[in-house]
């Protein structure tokens, strides 16, 4: 038999204020709160396989140490460097080595690179660099006036910029120039800024570039159909 709203029972100890109708009792089963457990582990960065390489140092080769600092005297000029407190310098009878002072990610990440530095630096005042450039295009040339290098790329007026110290800079038929001289970096540079002025167009692939650059060529607009 069905009861009415007013009812209770045994099982009822609490009615709602709007229905009169027995609100069941609810269970609140206790828990216990998780817990974590964290553990620290040192993982050891892996020795950069370009940094752990030796560099060779000829004999007119000249290099001075001075805690951070490197000196690197040749007979074409002299170059200086100062390295990182993650990076130590060890010269012994083969040759120098770069190696890391401490195992951090920055010194995982500096080691290569000045590794690749002071080889660069001790190539450098020994054998020297140098970086070519093509001009494409009708009427492009350069010519070497005094201390300036002066392009010709297709403006309303030529283009002059002054070489820099160190450099050595040859023009040959009047579309080639070749940049070279004992710091790599002011080499690439310098190219770098000759390029600017005039970076090689996809289509026809006009422009100034490097002589060992591939350009990838673009179709021009196809003619109207017929």
């Amino acid at each position: 038999m069905a009861t009415s709203l007013g009812a209770s029972s045994p099982n009822c100890n609490l009615k709602s204020p709007f229905t009169g109708m027995c609100v069941p009792r609810i269970a609140v089963v206790g828990y216990q709160h998780a817990k974590f457990v964290t553990r620290r582990t040192i993982v050891e960065c892996k020795e950069s396989r370009i940094g752990k390489q030796l560099i060779e140092v000829p004999s007119n080769v000249t290099l001075t140490i001075d805690g951070q600092d490197l000196k690197v005297k040749g007979p074409l000029g002299e170059l200086a460097l100062t390295y990182p407190k993650e990076i130590l310098l060890q010269r012994d009878d083969s040759g120098l080595r770069v190696r890391k002072s401490i195992e951090t990610r920055r010194a995982n990440q500096m080691h290569g690179l000045f590794r690749t530095l002071t080889d660069n630096m001790v190539v450098g005042v020994s054998k020297g660099f140098e970086k070519r450039l093509q001009l494409v295009g009708v009427g492009y040339r350069a010519t070497i006036e005094g201390k300036d290098i002066v392009l010709s790329l297709g403006f309303s007026h030529p283009v002059r910029m002054t070489i820099p110290d160190g450099l050595q800079v040859k023009v040959e038929d009047n579309t080639r120039v070749i940049v070279g001289g004992f710091d790599k970096s002011a080499i690439g540079q310098f190219a770098a800024s000759i390029r600017k002025w005039r970076p090689p167009e996809p289509y026809k692939g006009k422009g100034v570039k490097y002589a060992d650059e591939i350009i990838r060529r673009k179709e021009g607009k196809a003619g109207k159909k017929k």
